[in-house]
């Protein structure tokens, strides 16, 4: 290993200063020749009827190229957008799976579904004559809310195929167990909530380039997307009806995720389908405005929690149900967010009986997706409300609740009897360093100088724990490949695709790590499915684990051959060379090898035997054996007034456990992101529809407030890793953590600085004006 430069050291961010400086290569950076632009016509009903489509005056406008509509869709034969997740009715037959379409033909089923595309010579001419197009609509009722769509008599999203609204129903636990463990309980707490929807708006826009190739009879699709390999298979099977190999996808710098950018999109159809029809190349870049309209949203449900006690305040049993808005369609993971985690319920917690129920709901909505965290911030949400809620009604501090029901680290690894296998955590350990850094002891008398002030205080402390590196129970395989070449150079040859995480910089230590290799001999490539042999992708804290283990197997696999050829060169037996820090020595000598002069060697004719391949590399395509489970706890302090509802956050502490660490400040870094976001939804964030025509009422950045830094106070990180035993290289995911814990802690702390009011519960978002109402009522109630 070079020193400072491997795995545990908080190497600088080699990509940093490139994107700092305006070098980065995104999407709308890269050109290509006689390129036009798209744009799309979208509905401006949330359900209708298309009753006519005239293109006429808009194919009339200078410089339009095409116009092309839903009918011309399904006439050229693309196909259909599928979700590649399955769930059951409740009589458990498979759920049905409606057609989502690039563009709609015959209903609309949300505000900013495409119904047809106009491609123009420049991007003004494609958009000025978008407008010209003239659709006849017949407008039908809407629903935009899963509480109103699974009510009897609701609108109707798919009539004829889902006449309920109801797409699936998930249970977990066991039901009858559960119920016996609430029929013997002293106390029961019920909590009522919702979690919001809201946007992931990542920096840069969804955007896609499509070109397609004659000669070759071939597709290139380049967009900024998180699984390039997925989304190839799915293009090219289920819409293009092609095979996987005539489409490439190139993903270059991608200016944030978070989830949202992990399907297929109809843009990225429509953008091919253009192009081959043109024969040239065709762009789309989202404006902010349509962003908003045709993102997949994400969060949204509604859910009702009983925890049961026993007079000494133990855990019994715990009960959610949830209603989760799937929106129109299913996207191709819809389904995965509010499913995927239920295991999550658990907490870090000794809670005996647990069940839990989800039901799917098709609203006249967009569809929903994971967004960083996807149903693990809602689960952690769902146990540590509540908690927090009961200690109120029994007199119980409630940190001193969360003790009494800890797993222990003894326990460890524990069966939590409720989907998930715990491998490593000191949770208990995480509380008492959380308690110190945060002086909680100190709380009472900072609340006492805040309402001297007039000002309101709070302070929550919550567990939080998730399943990190992929979907629970699928296959998450994922690949790597290492090359040296003629100069002893190493390039990295990832599956897993960067979106702001700092892939280059940590895959580049792991490189060091593992083969001894000087960092800046190593480049990480990425992002081309024509170049990357494989690979699943980034989602679901799983790249540092997955690909790492990739990483590893390949330099493992570099290391044999090498030593072979060393052994060669060496004129010793490959069992008398040893391996460490890049350089091959013969045992009980001092003769020796460097990585790079092996690599040299290996492409020089005459070096080895004539029999023997040239060149030194190897690829690996791993599969993890088990997901890792990131933990940790979040302390939030808020001062709030009264006569305003501002809330302010004094502190935010979190202490996290994501295992093995490749790059202490990259974890921090994205702990910040996480709980910035969690803040961000919490706080303020929430996409709103009208309740009768489900139209969008928070379009822009004028009605969804994002936070800004000068909302944030300067979080504090400490971490205390216990490495997983689930993974040769003992990493837990770190990349969602910060977002899984933040919903509960700063709600947790709004509403214990207004519980001296009698306020109890407050739905997030906590907006200064909710506060200020809360307030309010409290005060009116009192008298």
């Amino acid at each position: 290993m070079t020193l400072n430069a491997g795995m545990g050291q908080s190497v600088p961010r080699s990509e940093d200063l490139r994107l700092t400086t305006g070098r980065g290569r995104y999407v709308d950076d890269l050109t290509a020749s006689r390129e036009a632009h798209m744009a799309v016509i979208r509905a401006p009903h949330a359900s209708a009827r298309i009753l006519g489509i005239d293109t006429s005056e808009a194919e009339a406008h200078p410089g339009v190229l095409c116009v092309l509509t839903g009918a011309d869709l399904v006439a050229d034969g693309i196909g259909a957008f599928e979700t590649m997740v399955q769930r059951h009715k409740r009589d458990g037959s498979p759920m049905e799976r409606p057609p989502f379409y690039p563009l709609a033909s015959d209903l609309v089923r949300y505000i900013g579904e495409g119904v047809a595309i106009v491609v123009g010579e420049t991007r003004n001419a494609a958009r000025d004559a978008a407008e010209m197009v003239m659709v006849d609509y017949e407008p039908l009722d809407a629903v935009s809310s899963a509480l109103q769509a699974s009510e009897p008599g609701a609108p109707v999203v798919w009539p004829g195929l889902v006449d309920d609204n109801i797409c699936f129903v998930f249970e977990a636990g066991d039901r009858a167990r559960t119920e016996d463990a609430f029929s013997g309980a002293a106390h029961i707490t019920s909590l009522n909530f919702r979690v919001s929807r809201v946007s992931a708006n990542a920096l840069e826009p969804r955007n896609a380039l499509g070109s397609y190739d004659r000669n070759e009879d071939r597709y290139t699709l380049t967009a900024g997307v998180q699984i390039p390999h997925k989304i190839r298979s799915e293009i090219a099977e289920k819409s293009l009806r092609i095979d996987p190999m005539r489409l490439r996808i190139i993903a270059p710098d991608v200016g944030g995720a978070f989830g949202m950018k992990g399907s297929p999109y109809p843009e990225h159809v429509l953008v091919l389908w253009a192009a081959k029809k043109l024969g040239r190349p065709v762009r789309w870049t989202a404006t902010r405005s349509e962003s908003f309209l045709s993102d997949f949203h994400a969060r949204d449900n509604f859910s009702q929690v009983e925890l049961a006690l026993d007079d000494h305040g133990k855990f019994l049993g715990l009960k959610v149900r949830t209603k989760a808005n799937l929106g129109a369609y299913l996207g191709f993971n819809t389904p995965h967010s509010p499913t995927n985690n239920l295991g999550g319920l658990s907490g870090v917690y000794t809670t005996p009986a647990i069940h839990a129920e989800v039901l799917g709901v098709y609203t006249n909505t967009q569809p929903t997706a994971p967004y960083r965290g996807a149903g693990r911030p809602e689960a952690t949400y769902a146990i540590e409300r509540v908690i927090d809620l009961a200690a109120h009604e029994l007199g119980i501090d409630p940190v001193e609740l969360r003790r009494r029901n800890l797993i222990p680290a003894a326990a460890m690894p524990y069966d939590t009897g409720f989907l998930f296998v715990y491998d490593t955590g000191d949770f208990e350990r995480n509380m008492d360093i959380a308690l110190e850094a945060s002086d909680y002891a100190g709380f009472p008398a900072r609340r006492q100088e805040s309402e001297a002030r007039g000002m309101l205080r709070g302070i929550s402390l919550i567990n939080a724990i998730e399943i990190a590196g992929g979907p629970f129970r699928n296959t998450n395989e994922e690949g790597a490949e290492i090359r040296f070449d003629t100069g002893g150079g190493v390039t990295l040859l990832m599956g897993t695709q960067n979106h702001g995480q700092g892939h280059e910089t940590a895959f580049r230590q792991m490189a060091v790590e593992f083969l001894g290799v000087k960092p800046e001999a190593v480049r990480v490539t990425s992002g081309d499915t024509d170049r990357v042999i494989h690979g699943r992708g980034t989602f679901g804290s799983r790249s540092a684990m997955a690909g790492g283990l990739a990483l590893r197997r390949a330099a493992d696999k570099v290391i044999a051959r090498a030593r072979e050829i060393a052994a060669h060169l060496l004129e010793a037996d490959p069992d008398q060379i040893d391996f460490a820090d890049g350089t091959f020595h013969v045992r009980d000598t001092n003769r020796n090898m460097r990585i790079e002069e092996i690599a040299r060697a290996s492409f020089t004719r005459g070096k080895l035997p004539i029999n023997w391949d040239m060149g030194l590399g190897a690829t690996a395509i791993v599969v993890p054996p088990e997901a890792n489970f990131p933990n940790g706890v979040h302390v939030c302090e808020v001062e709030i007034d009264p006569a305003t509802g501002r809330v302010t956050i004094e502190r935010y502490l979190v202490v996290d456990d994501v295992g093995t660490v490749v790059n202490p400040m990259m974890v921090k870094g994205q702990i910040h992101g996480g709980v910035a976001q969690g803040i961000g939804q919490a706080a303020g964030e929430e996409i709103v529809f009208d309740p009768e025509s489900a139209q969008l009422l928070t379009g822009s950045f004028m009605d969804y407030p994002m936070p800004r830094a000068s909302d944030l106070p300067m979080i504090d990180v400490i971490s205390n890793p216990v490495p997983s035993t689930n993974n040769a290289l003992g990493i837990k995911g770190a990349g969602e953590a910060g977002a899984v814990g933040a919903l509960s802690a700063y709600i947790n702390a709004v509403v214990n600085a207004l519980s001296a009011l009698g306020v109890t519960h407050l739905d997030m978002p906590a907006t200064p004006y909710r506060v200020w109402q809360a307030i309010e009522d409290a005060r009116n109630q009192r008298g």
